[in-house]
C-alpha cells in the first residue's frame, strides 16, 4: 500500500507544481510563433550541414502534462532551414500529419519558448541529414494524430532516434509520445539507440540505455534516473539535477 501511495504521489504532485507555475494560457492565435533566437546565423551563410532538436511546452493545459518535439535540418551549402514536426491540427480534416516549415526553425511554439535538445553540424553531417530525411519518409504514421499515448510529435522525433542512432538523440521524460513503438511493437532500442525499451502501446514499460539511464514508463509518464549525469527524471517537470 505504501509502495502505491508513494508511486500515485510521484506521479501527481510534480504535476501539480507545473501547473502552478503556469500563469495562465494566451489564446494559441495570439501567442507568438516568431525565431526565439537561438539560431542566430543565416542560413546563406552556414556552408556546413546542421542537425538541431527543439522541445517546448505544449500549448493550454497540455504543457502542464508534455513538451511539443519538432527537427531541423540544413544540408551543407543550402540557403534554407528545413523544419519538420508532427501536428495534430486538420488532420481529421485529410491533412498530413507530418508538417514541413510550418514554423520559423527555432520558433515558439505558442509562445512557450523551445529549448535546443540538440545540435550536430559539420561536413560529416551531411550524410545523416540524408539518414534522416529517409527516416522522415517511413515514418509509419504520416496521417495520424493521437494526443495520448500517441503517435503525436514526439512519436515521429524518436521514430526518427531509433532509424538514426547516430544521431544520439535523447529525449526529456515530459516527451509524452516517445515511448509509442512503431507499428504497435513491444520492444526497440531507445531514442538515443544506446538502449533498449519495453512498450505496451506507450501506456506502460521500462527502458534501460546508457543515455536515458533506467525509466518507468506508467501511462505515458516517465519516472526515471540518470546516473551518468546525476539526473532524475519526474512527470511534469522532467530532469532534476543532483549536482
Amino acid at each position: 500500500m505504501i509502495v502505491f501511495l508513494v508511486l500515485v504521489a510521484l506521479l501527481v504532485v510534480p504535476h501539480l507544481v507545473m501547473a502552478a507555475r503556469i500563469q495562465g494560457y494566451t489564446h494559441w492565435s495570439q501567442a507568438s510563433w516568431s525565431s526565439a533566437g537561438i539560431i542566430a546565423a543565416d542560413p546563406a551563410k552556414v556552408e556546413e550541414a546542421v542537425v538541431q532538436v527543439y522541445a517546448a511546452r505544449a500549448w493550454g493545459w497540455k504543457g502542464v502534462f508534455a513538451v511539443h518535439s519538432w527537427i531541423v535540418l540544413k544540408h551543407a551549402g543550402s540557403n534554407d532551414y528545413d523544419r519538420y514536426e508532427v501536428v495534430g491540427w486538420g488532420v481529421n480534416r485529410g491533412a498530413p500529419a507530418v508538417r514541413k516549415n510550418r514554423h520559423a526553425a527555432d520558433g515558439y511554439w505558442a509562445g512557450n519558448a523551445p529549448e535546443l535538445l540538440l545540435d550536430r553540424r559539420g561536413a560529416e553531417i551531411d550524410a545523416l541529414v540524408k539518414e534522416i530525411e529517409h527516416a522522415i519518409a517511413t515514418y509509419p504514421y504520416p496521417q495520424s494524430y493521437v494526443t495520448w499515448p500517441g503517435p503525436n510529435s514526439n512519436t515521429f522525433i524518436a521514430h526518427l532516434g531509433r532509424k538514426v542512432p547516430a544521431l544520439g538523440l535523447e529525449l526529456p521524460p515530459t516527451a509524452i509520445g516517445k515511448d509509442f513503438l512503431d507499428r504497435g511493437a513491444l520492444t526497440a532500442s531507445t531514442p538515443s539507440g544506446s538502449g533498449y525499451q519495453l512498450s505496451l502501446f506507450g501506456v506502460l514499460g521500462l527502458s534501460l540505455g546508457r543515455e536515458e539511464g533506467l525509466e518507468l514508463h506508467i501511462l505515458g509518464f516517465t519516472l526515471g534516473l540518470d546516473p551518468l549525469d546525476l539526473e532524475i527524471k519526474l512527470p511534469g517537470l522532467g530532469r532534476i539535477g543532483l549536482r
